[in-house]
């Protein structure tokens, strides 16, 4: 059973989304501010936390930028009533999986929690395996992170995910609509710029010079490819 974190201050809201999580056989969590969803998160495994961004106290942006300093593989979607895209951008920027605008739809949550729980077991699918090396780089397999020359590359979920499946088929370019097929799943309803999102915070992990990537290319009119 996947253990689902509800951090939302207004009440009627978490408890009507927590709910219905629980009818779709999830064990649920709740938290109505960031301090709290914190001291949670620290004391109990937590597969996915569905995140306000604007909470009492710290907001969200500040919760998912705490929640990736721990290292923690933990999925994040991010909730919010603001429609401007650069709220949006700013969320996965921080190291959000994936975002809803308020209202949104349950069947529409539940498809992106499904969305993201695939990547993530993806993620977690490869304990058995080893090392895939590309130049510097070197993607530890077994313990779900990434090194150059030595030194670790903090990853999420959806990160681990793009860099595995591309490193895998180097030299290959996809298009945004074909990671996010391969990625986010064939019935993923969402915005293609979550990939430029994912993208560019990677090449910020990766690159010396991420406006100017030699790895994690942009082939202009087509999509990405990894270039060893």
């Amino acid at each position: 059973m996947n253990t689902i974190l509800v951090i939302e201050d207004e009440l009627s809201i978490r408890t009507f989304v927590s709910l219905n999580l629980r009818k779709k056989n999830y064990q649920v969590i709740e938290a109505d501010n960031g301090e709290e969803a914190l001291r949670i998160i620290k004391s109990n495994k937590i597969d996915i936390v569905l995140l306000d961004i604007s909470l009492p106290g710290i907001d969200g942006y500040q919760v998912c930028q705490e929640i990736r300093s721990l290292g923690l593989s933990t999925g994040i979607i991010m909730l919010t009533a603001r429609s401007q895209e650069e709220d949006k951008i700013k969320g996965l920027a921080q190291g959000a999986d994936d975002y809803l605008t308020k209202p949104f739809s349950l069947a529409e949550l539940e498809v992106r929690i499904i969305s993201l729980l695939r990547r993530m077991n993806y993620y977690s699918s490869t304990r058995n395996m080893s090392i895939l090396s590309s130049g510097p780089f070197q993607l530890d397999l077994t313990n779900k992170n990434m090194s150059m020359m030595g030194k670790e590359i903090k990853l999420t979920p959806t990160e681990y995910c793009l860099l595995q499946f591309l490193i895998t088929n180097k030299e290959q370019v996809y298009s945004r609509n074909d990671l996010l097929d391969e990625i986010w799943g064939v019935n993923y309803i969402g915005d293609v710029k979550v990939i430029d999102v994912n993208i560019r915070r990677i090449r910020s992990k990766i690159e010396i010079d991420p406006s100017n990537p030699k790895y994690l290319i942009t082939v202009w009119g087509h999509g990405y490819m990894w270039k060893e």
